[in-house]
């Protein structure tokens, strides 16, 4: 039995929470929020604190909260030779500051509050400082996933870059194109078909051969079309992608 608390009680916290309860091999020991409003739906289920003195005594601590406030929260914490973990893809392990062993415990995925997901086909990139540390992390990791890799900070922040261009980025492209549908009485879900073959497609052939469209083709008239109908913001995303793209097979 791994005995896990969690610090945090954001949209990953709340994730590894409703996960870790559901496993008969992981003890999930207590959830710790400064505001002790938010996580008072688990006390029937789990200790809960919003007291940092009072954390009960754990394998491994979990920090789920955001990334500008990890180094100086994990300062404040009094766990000697306990194993503390931070879950952001975007900073070094070496942030966690305190008298207890540095991990990394970061599960590659979009999490949402309300939004259900299955953790088992998700990586969970996983570091230590030694090996104990690092076995004890991928065997909590092996609970809840198939997919664990063992992965250095400076590996996991240019696979946070790549993630935030294939998530947050295209996320953001599928908000322009709710807006122009919205803006001309047109349904948003039409379009679902085309994002589904997309994101299906380079799974078994490479971006690059994927890639369809104007830009690819340099078809100046539709862009020019397309530029027309676009306001200031939009029109210059559109320009800097075309570029991006045509760029790509200018010099492929």
């Amino acid at each position: 039995m791994i005995k896990v608390t969690i610090l945090g009680n954001g949209n990953l916290a709340t994730h590894l929470t409703r996960v870790f309860l559901k496993k008969k091999k992981i003890d999930l020991v207590q959830v710790y929020s400064r505001n002790l409003e938010k996580i008072e739906y688990l006390s029937k289920k789990v200790s809960i604190t919003n007291e940092l003195l009072t954390l009960k005594d754990a394998d491994i601590y979990i920090i789920a909260i955001s990334d500008n406030s990890i180094s100086e929260f994990s300062s404040q914490l009094n766990l000697k030779d306990k194993l503390v973990v931070h879950t952001s893809g975007s900073i070094p392990m070496n942030v966690l500051k305190g008298n207890f062993s540095q991990g990394v415990f970061y599960p590659l995925q979009t999490f949402t509050k309300g939004k259900k997901i299955k953790f088992k086909s998700i990586p969970i990139c996983i570091e230590a400082t030694n090996k104990k540390h690092l076995n004890l992390l991928e065997k909590l990791a092996r609970e809840i996933s198939y997919d664990v890799r063992p992965i250095t900070s400076d590996e996991r922040e240019k696979l946070h870059i790549a993630a935030v261009f294939v998530n947050n980025f295209v996320n953001h492209m599928y908000h322009i194109a709710n807006n122009i549908c919205h803006e001309n009485t047109l349904p948003f879900d039409i379009l679902f078909p085309l994002i589904k073959e997309t994101a299906r497609k380079i799974e078994s052939i490479s971006p690059i051969n994927a890639q369809t469209g104007p830009a690819k083709r340099n078809d100046s008239k539709t862009i020019e079309k397309h530029l027309d109908q676009l306001n200031s913001d939009q029109k210059e995303i559109y320009k800097t992608i075309t570029n991006s793209i045509t760029n790509s097979f200018t010099t492929t």
